[in-house]
């Protein structure tokens, strides 16, 4: 049977950016519950970054141990429906969706397939497909960590990093759900971040943030660069530190698990205690909080933040620079 080709970036094996190259590959074809998407625009993130490179080492134990399951990368995507499989009813050809997709990946191609059951919104009218692709990664992931922490309307929230893709969208969405929220930058972006409607901006540069007087519910580092001890006297007596990465002990290659189940362990005696305590969030399938970004994105409620928007062709460019540590929001990538 004749397949037709398409243009993909493919890294057959873990490495750095160098290990992604341009290739045609066959088209994907549409299963009962699927989607077929011609993507017009994707994101390169951390998440992808992770999977490409294979580190921190646990990761291997999702992405493949030897070599990855999935050579076309891509969690977040934004374009047109072309077709559907025959079981799918929420969606028709013709509809402009974006969406996050990881686990199956895949939206670094000129076409993809999704399954219906999957975080897809419909792309509001105003917003260009480079707009809305960046729209479910940091979200979902910010979104994740303050229905973790048990936030509710009037909760303060302190939001480390706020001009990182998690940390930009965490500030959009505290708001949303009514938080007071204090957001945390360098002093380039303090304008930008005080756009995002924090309450509150502390320019970490010229002011030590845990210093702060206001005490908060929740601390949630974007960037996994500071300390529960750090951040310790800005929580209420019942308050919760978390954070989205591991830092320094998921670089610890051969002392990781011994390292990752201490950390396990003062998250758990901390909860035992009763008082101010650190939290550990694992991804874990929440239909209500699709439900909440879904909403947030179809009613333009949700700007992210976009850095800067590669073509396909230079999308090692654009992992090197995500990889930088400098981007200020997202990497969107353009087939």
């Amino acid at each position: 049977m004749s397949t037709t080709p398409m243009t993909a970036a493919v890294s057959e094996r873990y490495g750095p950016p160098e290990v992604v190259r341009i290739e045609e590959v066959d088209r994907p074809t549409p299963k009962e519950h699927e989607l077929l998407v011609r993507v017009h625009a994707t994101t390169v993130n951390r998440t992808d970054c992770g999977y490409r490179s294979g580190k921190p080492f646990l990761i291997k134990l999702f992405s493949g141990w030897a070599k990855p399951k999935a050579t076309i990368l891509g969690t977040e995507y934004a374009g047109v429906v072309e077709a559907v499989g025959s079981e799918v009813t929420r969606f028709s050809a013709g509809n402009r969706v974006c969406g996050y997709c990881e686990g199956t990946f895949g939206a670094h191609a000129e076409y993809m397939t999704i399954a219906d059951h999957r975080l897809i919104a419909i792309i509001p009218n105003d917003r260009t497909f480079e707009q809305a692709a960046p729209s479910t990664e940091g979200s979902h992931y910010a979104l994740g960590l303050i229905r973790a922490a048990g936030m509710k309307e009037g909760d303060d929230i302190l939001v480390y990093g706020a001009t990182g893709a998690i940390g930009s969208a965490a500030v959009q969405i505290a708001k949303s759900l009514g938080l007071w929220v204090t957001a945390v930058c360098g002093t380039a972006h303090v304008g930008l971040v005080k756009g995002l409607g924090a309450d509150k901006v502390v320019d970490y540069q010229t002011t030590d943030f845990t210093m702060d007087e206001r005490r908060y519910d929740l601390v949630l580092d974007a960037v996994g660069k500071s300390s529960f001890r750090r951040c310790r006297r800005l929580l209420k007596p019942k308050g919760i530190y978390t954070r989205t990465d591991f830092g320094r002990v998921a670089r610890m290659a051969p002392f990781i698990i011994p390292a990752f189940a201490g950390m396990m362990l003062v998250g758990l005696v901390t909860r035992l205690l009763g008082g101010r305590r650190i939290m550990f969030v694992f991804p874990r399938r929440d239909p209500e909080g699709v439900r909440i970004l879904t909403e947030l994105i179809e009613s333009g409620e949700f700007e992210p933040l976009i850095d800067r928007v590669y073509p396909l062709g230079q999308i090692v460019d654009a992992y090197r620079y995500a990889e930088t540590g400098q981007k200020i929001g997202n990497v969107v990538v353009t087939p």
